[in-house]
């Protein structure tokens, strides 16, 4: 197994406090309800001049969401996965976003060139949200929320460039609902969607550390990340949301047998290990062929599953489009 803690730098943590969430109703649009299709247009387009994390603003009603619209299953996805300015924690840490974005054409194109069927690539960034810690923080929760400077630029670089992102929480001592709600603002967003990584949600009743237990989570708490997204797309008149659930080990989501589909959010159960090509495809014999929920996704490391293995090697879009199911969302760590 392996356990991606980092201490982020002090400078980059908690500057905008991302909880401090404010009913204002539609003040920032002059009190006008805006028709559902026109939100993304006339509300919630990111930029410099007006970043997620100072728009507060709330519909007054629910604008209904937009169930018909999402990403999957059209197309398939091909995520970055990081934390900025940390090469440990992944690709997105070694390179800024404008210097990504041609390194992840590159990839997708090598995908769309063996690609078997219709259901073309979409690009995004995964980017962690909140960064489980081996030691306490504030509140001695044993997790430290990304800064939202991080979130903004993310959020806006992906919406002009026409991307997905995806806010990855680790949680810590944090329950997911905890974590992720605080992300609101963010993922109010038509292109920004959640990720839940159970490896770091330890019980804080057992002592436990992120990083030297292993940690989970529980069917019910998918169940109510799905509703929630639902409830956060029908309020702001979105497309329906992607939820990825990271998994590498059987432990990692516990009762799986009771998660299902829930209408107005597409659930993403990723095979998360490192490892050779072998190891990888039979963890994902386990984890996803076995017991297939709704679409399926697949993480590669571009070091660890080579420098760690003896006798290993990066696996390639043959590779993925040999799997079965093929997988419906790949992720380069």
């Amino acid at each position: 197994m392996s356990f991606k803690i980092i201490t982020p730098r002090p400078e980059l943590r908690g500057k905008i406090d991302r909880r401090d969430l404010m009913k204002i109703g539609l003040a920032a649009t002059g009190g006008a309800m805006i028709p559902a299709g026109l939100l993304a247009q006339a509300d919630v387009v990111p930029s410099e001049d007006n970043p997620p994390s100072q728009n507060k603003s709330t519909p007054e009603a629910n604008l209904g969401g937009l169930w018909d619209q999402g990403i999957l299953p059209d197309h398939r996805i091909l995520l970055y996965y990081g934390f900025p300015e940390f090469d440990a924690m992944g690709i997105l840490g070694e390179y800024t976003p404008e210097e990504l974005l041609p390194k992840l054409e590159q990839q997708r194109a090598e995908y769309e060139a063996v690609r078997p069927d219709d259901r073309s690539w979409v690009t995004g960034f995964e980017l962690i949200g909140s960064v489980a810690q081996d030691h306490p923080t504030s509140g001695g929760q044993y997790v430290a929320d990304t800064d939202g400077k991080w979130l903004d630029q993310y959020t806006i670089f992906t919406h002009e460039n026409d991307m997905q992102l995806f806010l990855d929480v680790q949680m810590g001592y944090r329950t997911p609902y905890e974590d992720y709600s605080g992300l609101e603002r963010w993922l109010r967003y038509p292109h920004v969607h959640l990720a839940i990584d159970p490896e770091f949600h330890v019980l804080e009743a057992e002592g436990e550390v992120p990083g030297q237990d292993l940690g989970s989570i529980d069917a019910s708490d998918v169940t109510e990340a799905q509703n929630w997204l639902v409830g956060l797309s029908d309020k702001y008149g979105l497309p329906r949301k992607m939820l990825i659930i990271h998994q590498f080990h059987v432990h990692s989501v516990q009762n799986k047998e009771n998660i299902a589909p829930v209408d107005g959010v597409d659930l993403i159960m990723n095979e998360d290990g490192h490892g050779t090509p072998e190891m990888k495809l039979e963890t994902y014999r386990v984890i996803i062929t076995d017991s297939p929920i709704q679409y399926n996704g697949f993480k590669i490391f571009y070091k660890t599953d080579i420098e760690l293995w003896e006798n290993s090697r990066l696996m390639t879009p043959e590779d993925v489009y040999a799997m079965d199911p093929v997988p419906d969302v790949v992720n380069y760590q």
